[in-house]
């Protein structure tokens, strides 16, 4: 799943594709260098970041969703409102990705529902501006899968398919670091609920500081720094058994994923043989 941002103020980029123009190019580019579906959003989740208004986030996304479709792409629509969630799907989207899993909208559930899409229900406490402040667990990983199983029951009981629904851990929010690397560990146990899992570690600030001796007054590298890294959890989260990954930097991931497959071949193992393209879609 390539990245591409509609937004002044994302972490990753800095707004390089806020422009539509540059947001169509860029993900043009992501669809020539190996992604399989490109995801678009128009609100940065940044920590501390502040939410755009409904019609700004429709302006950014609508266009670059209508243009990307017409020309062949899976779409998936980075929203947590259902109102832009249903006008990028009729503007050609084919699956919502909303990172407060439904919470942030009580209407987005039931417009998942009627509308058969494939749904990814992150984990999720809160909005950017506090999610920080949430980053407190008994046990991150069993925390994690009880608040998604909670999740995913809200979302059945609204009349979204148990078929529908994909998983997201929820890497970096609220979570702190050592919370990433501990979910990340027991990122098994996530696949083992049987839903499709989505893992999202691109860029993330715990991928920033890598040296387990380095405090936090260390500055982490720059987000652009971290896609070998990126490509180190992309491999880790397939060898889990991930449905996919989600990453700003397309070929380090390809190349990863490439490697694993190669060996996976060259040991003899006949599911290493279809490739990481052929797994479950939806």
């Amino acid at each position: 799943m390539g990245v591409v941002n509609v937004t002044p103020d994302s972490f990753s980029d800095g707004g390089r594709w806020f422009e539509p123009a540059a947001a169509i190019e860029h993900g043009v580019l992501l669809l020539e260098q190996g992604a399989d579906l490109l995801d678009i959003g128009g609100e940065s989740t940044r920590p501390g970041a502040e939410r755009p208004s409904v019609e700004e986030e429709l302006d950014r996304v609508l266009p670059v969703v209508r243009e990307l479709a017409g020309q062949g792409a899976r779409i998936s629509v980075d929203t947590m409102r259902s109102r832009v969630a249903a006008e990028a799907l009729e503007a050609g989207a084919q699956l919502i990705n909303d990172v407060s899993g439904g919470l942030a909208d009580p209407q987005m559930a039931t417009l998942a529902a009627a509308s058969g899409a494939p749904f990814v229900a992150m984990h999720w406490r809160a909005h950017s501006d506090r999610m920080d402040r949430e980053a407190r667990y008994d046990d991150v990983v069993t925390d994690v899968i009880s608040e998604l199983e909670h999740r995913v029951a809200g979302l059945v009981a609204a009349g979204v398919e148990r078929e529908a629904i994909i998983l997201d851990p929820g890497f970096g929010f609220s979570k702190d670091a050592d919370h990433n690397w501990q979910l990340l560990a027991g990122l098994a146990q996530v696949i083992d609920l049987g839903y499709p899992v989505l893992v999202g570690t691109s860029r993330k600030r715990f991928l920033g500081r890598l040296d387990p001796d380095a405090g936090l007054d260390v500055e982490p590298t720059p987000p652009a720094s971290r896609d070998s890294a990126t490509a180190a959890t992309s491999l880790l989260a397939a060898q889990a058994g991930a449905w996919a990954v989600r990453v700003h930097d397309v070929p380090s991931t390809r190349d990863a994923l490439a490697v694993w497959h190669r060996v996976r071949v060259a040991a003899g193992d006949a599911a290493g043989a279809r490739g990481p393209r052929d797994g479950k879609t939806t």
